[in-house]
């Protein structure tokens, strides 16, 4: 589907719906295309999603640091 700009501006919800059904949008200006509507694709989110990659052990965050570690976090050495 083409439409002009003037009619894009009046019908935008309705070209949204459109695009996401996936129909073809392009907005024509004095009759030719200048843009084209399309759906922005969503990808999910996934935790871990790069855990097989990682070796070694997960530090756990809440855990004490030692001493010395802990000093040199504070700035001290």
């Amino acid at each position: 589907m083409q439409v002009t700009v003037s009619t894009a501006r009046a019908n935008l919800s309705k070209l949204i719906d459109a695009a996401l059904s996936g129909e073809a949008v392009v907005i024509a200006r004095r009759g030719r295309p200048v843009a084209r509507l399309v759906p922005v694709p969503h990808r999910k989110f996934r935790i871990g999603l790069l855990s097989e990659q990682l070796s070694g052990p997960v530090p756990d965050f809440f855990e004490s640091l030692e001493e010395d570690d802990l000093s040199a976090w504070e700035g001290g050495r």
